[in-house]
């Protein structure tokens, strides 16, 4: 294992809800990150945001980890669970909140 991939792998497990991100969540630098970022804040899930944007090192370490070719990325309990669409899709459906539920994740909206 890289070191980037050990550190990746690190954030990954030890945090609850991690999403690699272009920016930060409270600058996001591209539209889609920036929806993710929204459907976060909205559902009110404490998340620690990581910009892959600081080191091509982190953004391309990020796409190899998971073998996903597009950022953002969000991760629950260790587990890849999708970039932008695949979240919205989740969120509109209810999905999402009902995954974080059961993973013993706080939301806002629960």
């Amino acid at each position: 294992m890289s070191g980037i991939t050990a550190l990746i792998d690190n954030e990954v497990k030890n945090n609850d809800v991690v999403l690699f991100l272009k920016g930060t969540p409270d600058f996001p630098q591209c539209g889609f990150s920036g929806q993710v970022v929204q459907v976060l804040d909205y559902i009110g899930v404490d998340y620690k945001g990581i910009n892959v944007l600081a080191s091509d090192e982190m953004r391309q370490g990020i796409k190899e980890y998971s073998n996903w070719p597009t950022i953002p990325q969000l991760y629950v309990k260790g587990e890849f669970i999708g970039g932008c669409d695949i979240v919205r899709e989740m969120f509109q459906a209810g999905e999402l909140q009902a995954l974080l539920t059961e993973k013993g994740i706080a939301t806002k909206a629960a």
